[in-house]
């Protein structure tokens, strides 16, 4: 291993945060990353990093390495971005992450007929619900629900989400269907949290066009929206559920829309995000290819609702 391998090592170490993490990504043993840094510091002549049992910290010329690492990284990238848009056909490896539902139902699907058309192309596919450091990490593309926070990264709308009011009908039996958003107040609900958000009203317009919200009684909560959905399944809650989610349980009877003349406001759309403006061809076929599948106009998950466009 050089010594950029050995700087781009360290870049991965402190902003993982951790050896073990950065070992994890790289699937190898923290003891290798440990050796590699201290074969650095010998190369280089100085101490990069202070270290205890626990955790480490920088020292002054480890926070100016640091800073040039991350130069290093972009130039390497913007090099390889460079020469492999002289190529006429897509080749090379694509990684790509996304959330778990996202990747399996409407990312595989587009991958199996991507590598039928360009057998040259590798992708590596992962799924993960928390957020991932597409740049720390080296990922070329990544398929979000919402806008990204990070202003670096480049974000494009592919496909808007809007939401429904669902329950089964089992749930309607025992509890009577609502007319009206006050309805809502007392009846039991599923929805989302995690350890930064947890959802505790539905946003609708009143009549007069105003931002209004509802409260809920939520009884069930989860970080996982198919979670949500079995719950809504089961009749024993409904659920403000992202027109993503479903697939065709509203055409079979599983479960029923209601309040559908109330304006509910859209959820976050879904959203490529990717490091560069300069797409690689492979990375720029692929992304083509994901719009051209979920649909340019009116999303392929909105097919599965019947009269939609006439809801909500």
């Amino acid at each position: 291993m050089d010594t950029t391998s050995r700087l781009l090592m360290l870049l991965e170490v402190v902003e993982q945060g951790s050896f073990a993490k950065a070992a994890e990504i790289r699937n190898i043993d923290r003891s290798v990353i440990s050796k590699q840094i201290s074969r650095l510091e010998d190369e280089l002549g100085v101490r990069l990093l202070n270290r205890t049992t626990r955790s480490f910290s920088l020292t002054a010329a480890g926070a100016e390495m640091i800073k040039k690492a991350a130069e290093l990284r972009e130039l390497l990238s913007e090099t390889i971005r460079l020469a492999e848009n002289y190529h006429q056909e897509a080749r090379g490896l694509l990684k790509i992450t996304a959330s778990t539902l996202i990747g399996r139902r409407y990312l595989q699907p587009v991958i199996n007929d991507f590598q039928k058309r360009f057998p040259q192309v590798e992708i590596e596919l992962r799924l993960d619900d928390r957020l991932v450091d597409i740049v720390a990490e080296g990922y070329d593309l990544a398929f979000r629900i919402g806008e990204p926070k990070d202003s670096s990264l480049i974000a494009r709308k592919i496909a808007r989400n809007r939401l429904l009011l669902l329950a089964a009908p089992q749930f309607i039996d025992t509890y009577g269907m609502p007319e009206t958003m006050s309805d809502l107040a007392q009846l039991p609900a599923a929805s989302y949290a995690n350890s930064a958000f947890r959802l505790d009203g539905i946003h609708y317009y009143n009549a007069q066009g105003e931002a209004c919200e509802q409260k809920i009684k939520s009884v069930f909560r989860a970080n996982d929206a198919e979670a949500l959905l079995m719950k809504t399944l089961s009749g024993t809650s409904y659920f403000l559920a992202p027109a993503f989610l479903l697939d065709n349980e509203i055409i079979e009877g599983k479960l029923v829309p209601l309040l559908t003349d109330v304006k509910l406001m859209d959820h976050s759309a879904m959203y490529a995000v990717y490091p560069h403006r300069d797409l690689p061809v492979r990375t720029r076929l692929f992304f083509d290819a994901v719009r051209e599948y979920l649909g340019k106009d009116t999303p392929i998950w909105e097919a599965s609702i019947p009269n939609f466009e006439n809801m909500y």
